[in-house]
């Protein structure tokens, strides 16, 4: 635990991680990525799945980008309020933009919490949580520097929101999370394998950007705490390849009883029973001094699983550890 409390960067690469699983061998073998992974706490964080055939308002609440913020920001049982204890019939889905929950900073201790994104979606369900929104096109306009990359204009606009600069930790800063969106532009184009690899290239230097303005042995890179998560958007193929399941062959025993649920599988002490255990959010955490260093030297699926730290957290708990790390939240768990 440091000594202040931390300021938060979360990379939401969303669809992403289907970009890591090319053919063996034409992965970045010391990219960004890998080595983030390299000095990160590593893991999982397992995904809620909504009802077959849930009554909408439109095609938009069908969105598995706000489905998974939704999880990540632990609104989704806002969203999807389940089944009426009453009738046990499943109650519809309420529509995002009539959410009606407290603001982050009500829930996180007065957290002051920014959304960079360039999705209409995104910024309109993100502010209704209470984050104050940035246009990515305008935010790395706003660094103040032309004489950089998109990526590192962007990642030093961050940084000086979080109070960096210039490689120092001011003493006030104007947000203490910054939730930055990064959506998939090019691969569902018609660009094909070339719009896949300009999408991991730009996610790619933004990692570079980040670990760049936060050289180890920094004053800043002991006081940020730097989330990169990559999910898989669409589910639906090769479940037994992306699967996170441990579970032993069923045996006829009441010895069956016994055996533990997984802490994923559960919240508020309650079994979920729509926890889905393939196609996992890849989470690397990374604050010098404060997070632990696992096995794993790279980010991908395949590494996770033989060489993280960690195994799996349910989503729903991801903000709050990392409002814990910035003081707004107690510890969750042991």
């Amino acid at each position: 635990m440091a000594d202040k409390p931390s300021r938060a960067l979360v990379l939401y690469a969303a669809g992403h991680a289907a970009l890591l699983t090319p053919p063996a061998g034409s992965a970045a073998a010391g990219s960004s990525l890998d080595a983030l992974a390299s000095r990160a706490s590593c893991g999982f964080l397992t995904l809620r799945s909504p009802p077959a055939s849930p009554p909408t308002t439109g095609t938009e609440e069908k969105s598995s980008t706000i489905l998974e913020l939704a999880q990540l920001l632990d609104v989704y049982d806002h969203l999807y309020p389940g089944k009426n204890a009453e009738t046990d019939q499943e109650v519809a889905q309420v529509d995002r933009q009539e959410l009606a929950v407290p603001k982050l900073s009500e829930r996180f201790t007065g957290l002051r919490a920014a959304m960079v994104t360039n999705c209409p979606r995104v910024s309109s369900f993100a502010a209704n949580l209470g984050f104050h929104v940035f246009q990515t096109n305008d935010f790395a306009a706003l660094s103040g520097s032309s004489s950089v990359t998109k990526e590192v204009g962007v990642v030093n606009r961050a940084f000086g929101l979080l109070g960096f600069s210039d490689g120092n930790v001011q003493e006030a800063s104007e947000f203490d999370l910054v939730f930055m969106h990064v959506a998939m532009e090019n691969t569902s184009s018609k660009l094909g394998k070339l719009g896949m690899k300009t999408d991991l290239n730009r996610l790619e230097k933004l990692v570079a950007a980040v670990m760049e303005a936060a050289p180890i042995g920094s004053a800043i890179s002991s006081r940020i705490h730097v989330s990169v998560i990559l999910s898989y958007g669409s589910a639906s193929g090769n479940k037994d390849g992306f699967s996170i399941s441990t579970s032993l062959p069923e045996a006829d025993s009441d010895l069956n009883l016994l055996r533990p649920r997984q802490s994923y599988t559960m919240k508020a002490g309650h079994t979920l029973d729509d926890v889905r255990l393939h196609h996992p959010i890849l989470l690397a955490q990374w604050q010098e001094g404060v997070t632990r260093v696992d096995l794993a030297k790279g980010f991908s699926f395949e590494e996770f699983m033989k060489h993280s730290g960690n195994l799996a957290m349910l989503a729903e708990r991801f903000l709050h550890e990392v409002a814990f790390k910035l003081w707004k939240a107690p510890k969750y768990g042991a």
